[in-house]
């Protein structure tokens, strides 16, 4: 049965991002909002949380996982960079944008595109979000809670503890934040690809 955490939107409180943060050290798998829907989430090197968000939204070896960073620093660790793509997303982030590049060697293995190496990357823009990678220390590997067969992610925190409450551990719930994903920016074959249009404004990419 997950457990279930009544945080403030905007002022989350310190001491239940504590707890959630523990929890995902142990191995936990979580439901968390950010700026563009809930997501998935849990640490870095977890096998059993991939093969879970794997299982719940039944997805195969081409998905681009996303690892959910606090800093424009801690970004640079987990992917290449060159200097034109780094102003570019520098200057769209924080916000609601997933930005597909090549992984470095930081990456394990399982999370990489198979033929690609790539990796989706993003800084959010969410207080809850922003308190728990501060918590953390390290980014939060994540998918869009979107379930297969459905067309909407889910987006109320107490529906998300009915329905998956066997299969996630933790559900974090601040309100309704949103259906619109994130927008996807893929930038690992030299040029920009708008890959999905979301929640981000794609105008400074076209």
């Amino acid at each position: 049965m997950a457990k279930y955490f009544d945080v403030h939107p905007e002022n989350p409180q310190r001491r239940t991002i504590g707890t959630v943060a523990d929890s995902i050290r142990s191995g936990a798998l979580i439901a968390y909002p950010t700026d563009s829907c809930y997501a998935l989430g849990c640490q870095l090197g977890n096998r059993d949380g991939i093969g879970r968000i794997r299982s719940i939204r039944n997805l195969d070896d081409r998905h681009h996982f996303t690892l959910v960073c606090q800093t424009f620093a801690q970004l640079g660790q987990f992917v290449y960079l060159d200097n034109d793509v780094f102003r570019t997303i520098k200057a769209a982030t924080p916000g609601s944008y997933t930005f597909i590049l090549p992984a470095t060697k930081e990456v394990p293995r399982q999370l990489l595109h198979p033929k690609k190496k790539t990796v989706g990357v993003r800084i959010p823009d969410h207080a809850i979000a922003q308190a728990l990678l501060a918590e953390l220390g390290e980014p939060l590997l994540s998918s869009t809670l979107l379930l297969p067969g459905e067309e909407a992610p889910l987006t109320q925190g107490w529906e998300i503890k009915e329905r998956l409450d066997h299969v996630v551990d933790a559900v974090i719930d601040s309100g309704d934040c949103g259906t619109e994903p994130t927008t996807v920016i893929d930038f690992s074959g030299g040029g920009v690809e708008i890959v999905r249009k979301g929640a981000g404004d794609t105008s400074r990419f076209e």
